[in-house]
């Protein structure tokens, strides 16, 4: 029988990571070891208040980038001034979980944000106190699967990294063990 695939990321985790992450806060027993738990992108698209077509090419990139289909998020209430009404398609969001999130971060990590312009590391900062990190991309044509030349606009876009960790800390060095760019 042929041996399962396992993405890169999930070994490095697994065999070393793990173990660093026990060696280090010394924790009382194995399922104490924070893991990631989920990774969440979301793509707000301003402009689709005008013109419903630009959803569709954020909604298709995103699942580009993602490899799995993203859903549609809603507004939650009319604001007559942005001319939105309630229910209007504004943006797009995927959560990314096991093997799939394994293979995005990695391709994060590795390909897309070298590919940042003037990039100088990631804010440590930006954890939430229960152990989640948030970063923001200003351009989401950094990752390979995007066709620069296909591409009708920029946007931007939110990538939040879920971990079972207690503390910022303890995420933070299970981040760095994944080779995470921080700038301090």
């Amino acid at each position: 029988m042929a041996e399962a695939y396992q993405p890169r990321l999930k070994g490095v985790y697994q065999n070393e990571v793990r173990k660093a992450l026990q060696d280090k806060f010394a924790y009382a027993n194995e399922m104490m070891v924070p893991k990631l738990d989920k990774v969440v992108l979301n793509m707000g698209v301003g402009e689709a208040v005008a013109d419903s077509k630009k959803i569709k090419s954020a909604l298709a990139d995103l699942a580009l980038i993602a490899g799995q289909k993203p859903v549609a998020t809603k507004a939650k209430k009319s604001i007559a001034t942005f001319k939105l009404r309630e229910e209007m398609n504004i943006g797009c969001k995927v959560t990314l979980r096991r093997d799939r999130m394994f293979e995005f971060l990695d391709r994060l990590v590795t390909v897309a944000l070298p590919r940042v312009r003037d990039f100088r590391g990631l804010n440590a900062k930006s954890f939430d106190g229960n152990g989640n990190f948030a970063m923001g991309l200003k351009e989401h044509i950094v990752f390979p699967e995007i066709d620069y030349d296909k591409v009708d606009e920029i946007w931007g876009m939110d990538v939040i990294v879920c971990t079972t960790a207690k503390t910022d800390d303890e995420a933070r060095e299970l981040l760095k063990g994944i080779n995470f760019p921080f700038s301090n």
